[in-house]
């Protein structure tokens, strides 16, 4: 009996040896659903496109501009001379209001009150942070944002809901310029 398990654990261990077998995953990930993911996210985008479109169609009175960002704007009060454009790092100080497109007040500059914002680096929604860059000390403007450039999916898990464009009206109150910025 010795002899028979002295001769088979060479060859146990010959056999345990042996290169290594990949698992093969449970799962397989076709891609499907971020394919839908995307899919859906375009067709909410060209609904929302759309409505602003024809809410400004309806504007004819003011003139609307489109940004680079992705969203529109008209200037409510403009200043005459070229002034400063705030840049990152600077600090501003706005108020605004956000409203649906329908013109129902979500939240109004009362309640929100003075905002002080670094430019580019404070946590506000991605149409507000490229905004600000629009507007020279004293101006004021309306935006158009569609969701994707205002609170997305998610909503702001209060006023605002998922997939909700928004209309701001936005008041630059002051530039505080970054020492870097200064030239």
């Amino acid at each position: 009996m010795k002899r028979i398990g002295f001769f088979l654990l060479p060859v146990v261990l010959l056999l345990a040896c042996g290169e290594p077998v990949p698992r093969k995953p449970v799962q397989v990930k076709s891609g499907s659903f971020f394919k839908e993911s995307v899919a859906r996210s375009k067709k909410v985008l060209e609904m929302e496109t759309e409505a602003i479109q024809n809410l400004i169609k309806k504007d004819s009175s003011n003139t609307y501009f489109s940004s680079n960002s992705g969203f529109w704007y008209r200037y409510e009060q403009k200043k005459d001379s070229a002034g400063y454009l705030p840049k990152t790092n600077d600090i501003v100080l706005l108020t605004y209001s956000a409203m649906s497109l329908a013109g129902d007040t979500i939240y109004h500059m009362d309640d929100i009150g003075l905002v002080e914002h670094a430019v580019d680096k404070s946590q506000l929604f991605p149409g507000l942070r490229n905004a600000v860059k629009l507007l020279h000390k004293g101006e004021r403007a309306t935006f158009l944002f569609p969701s994707s450039q205002a609170f997305g999916y998610k909503g702001d898990n209060d006023g605002i809901g998922p997939n909700t464009p928004i209309k701001l009206s936005l008041t630059l109150l002051e530039i505080k310029k970054d020492s870097s910025n200064i030239k």
